[in-house]
């Protein structure tokens, strides 16, 4: 029984010790920081938007036209990426990402495919229809995360996403106008 007694004392004692010794402390490596927004997007293949725009119109073998127009919020970083889909050249595809690095919410994107590989949006119920000035249809809807202008142009469907954080700024309105822009 002493020598339990005399265990049971030296775990007590071994306890304590660590748990002062140890106590809150928490080590961290001061090299350890987060991705800036470049290595971010690079790391997922993203390049300047003149880049990816050249890819895009290389590999459909005709010119893009883009909106002279941006929405009337700040953005510090552009990106694109040309998704090519050697496979099925179903799902080929220019992305455009305009984003704030200190204003998270502050993100455009712009979709471009050919209008033969276009994308359809059945749920009409959700969706509002409004003309553009070239007398094109554009459907209008809102999801979760992004409120979006879809629409076609040339031989092109565009579709246009604003961050729903942000769409009291950027309006349906001033998304036609950059639709109309082009």
């Amino acid at each position: 029984m002493k020598l339990y007694i005399s265990f049971l004392h030296k775990l007590i004692v071994f306890s304590i010790l660590m748990f002062v010794l140890n106590n809150g402390t928490i080590y961290a490596n001061l090299d350890d920081t987060a991705p800036t927004l470049e290595e971010t997007f690079t790391e997922a293949g993203y390049k300047s938007v003149s880049e990816a725009v050249k890819e895009f119109e290389d590999h459909f073998k005709t010119e893009v036209s883009l909106p002279k127009m941006e929405p009337s919020i700040v953005f510090t970083h552009r990106f694109g990426k040309f998704f090519d889909d050697p496979n099925y050249d179903m799902n080929d595809a220019l992305s455009i990402h305009f984003l704030n690095e200190r204003t998270p919410e502050n993100h455009f994107k712009v979709d471009i495919r050919p209008i033969q590989n276009k994308l359809f949006f059945n749920d009409r119920s959700k969706q509002q229809e409004l003309t553009l000035s070239n007398g094109q249809q554009a459907i209008y809807f809102e999801n979760d995360l992004f409120n979006f202008l879809v629409f076609e142009n040339e031989h092109w469907q565009f579709m246009f996403g604003i961050d729903k954080k942000v769409s009291n700024k950027v309006t349906k309105e001033e998304l036609v106008k950059i639709a109309n822009s082009i």
